[in-house]
């Protein structure tokens, strides 16, 4: 999950093909459904991103009571309306109305905290919670921001990769060399720098000593020379979350696929290509394009049908960009990668978030 800012944003406005009294407000490629006439290209407003929590004051100042997603009817999720799809909220909430919003936009300022928005965190399923222990050594996965939110991370023509994006959970493994240790966490608990105790039943822990990603993480760091190796994959499959990519979470070994690798080497931690240091030693996800970045192509495969099964089962969630050779990015501040989300994924019907 990417992060979650509130911000001012510059807008383009665009026709809605399908209704009269509506339109579209861009920002980044996302475009939101907005009432007819309320902005103008080249003003600045306020956007919320999906995943949002808001308060019941705002959802009410903002007429949206009853009409948002979750059990409390207060999270932003995309929609189609009247046949488009709505990502995000466009408004001006009156807690702003002294802000100048095109300077805000210009800066960069982020008023989540401002307008008690906050970042929906989905519920713990038991199996992948469990007793958990301080583990400063953990390598970290990082957030992944969407290309459509910050569609100038690549720049057109660069050399590309783009792997799919499964929908499970993600495994965070690090091996300490010289502890001879290993240390097993999810996304949530690996932002907090904790690590999960090893338990039979615990999701995370089954994958490692099924798919002996442990041991492969250690032959990795006597070949590298590295302290510190860390593996990052998906746990997937029937029980794990609503799509299975044709794999049974709760059988004895579940579905996993490496999709990252980092090694601290010299004190230094990079970042390395999974099908190059880890071909043949773990399954990996899927590469399913490598060649000039284009992001109308990269949208267009981020909406085909998921290839893990090799039987094309459902919808794929979508794809992950990454440059050939890893680099800074100043748009992101830290890594260049980036997500591209499928529409459908996004607006199905009964899925799950579990991290």
């Amino acid at each position: 999950m990417s992060t979650l800012r509130v911000t001012a944003e510059v807008l383009t406005v665009h026709e809605h093909p399908n209704a009269d009294a509506l339109e579209l407000a861009q920002v980044g490629l996302y475009r939101a459904v907005v009432a007819k006439g309320a902005y103008r290209t080249g003003e600045a407003a306020v956007y919320i991103p999906e995943q949002a929590v808001l308060p019941p004051e705002l959802i009410e100042e903002l007429g949206l009571t009853g009409r948002l997603a979750g059990s409390r009817a207060d999270r932003v999720k995309a929609v189609r309306l009247r046949g488009e799809l709505s990502q995000g909220i466009v408004c001006r909430p009156k807690a702003l109305a002294d802000v100048d919003l095109a300077r805000a936009a210009a800066e960069g300022a982020d008023f989540a905290e401002l307008l008690g928005v906050t970042k929906w965190v989905p519920p713990i399923p038991p199996t992948m919670s469990g007793e958990v222990e301080s583990a400063p050594d953990l390598l970290p996965w990082v957030d992944i921001e969407n290309i459509q939110r910050y569609p100038d991370i690549f720049t057109p023509g660069e050399p590309v990769v783009l792997t799919e994006k499964l929908h499970g959970s993600a495994c965070l493994l690090t091996y300490a060399a010289d502890e001879d240790r290993v240390y097993v966490s999810s996304k949530g608990f690996g932002a907090k720098s904790l690590a999960l105790r090893e338990e039979a039943r615990n999701l995370y822990w089954r994958a490692v000593r099924g798919h002996g990603v442990a041991e492969a993480a250690a032959r990795l760091a006597q070949r590298l020379g590295a302290r510190r190796v860390g593996i990052f994959g998906e746990v997937y499959g029937a029980g794990v979350q609503d799509l299975t990519n044709g794999a049974d979470g709760r059988r004895e070994t579940l579905g996993y696929a490496a999709f990252d690798v980092s090694a601290e080497i010299d004190g230094r931690v990079r970042w390395l290509d999974p099908a190059e240091v880890l071909d043949s030693e773990l399954p990996l996800v899927p590469r399913l394009f490598e060649g000039p970045y284009d992001i109308d192509h990269v949208l267009e495969i981020a909406t085909g049908r998921e290839t893990v099964s090799g039987r094309e089962l459902h919808l794929r969630e979508g794809v992950v960009i990454r440059p050939t050779t890893d680099r800074y990015s100043p748009v992101t501040g830290g890594r260049a990668i980036a997500k591209a989300v499928s529409p459908a994924y996004l607006t199905r019907k009964g899925g799950t978030e579990y991290e």
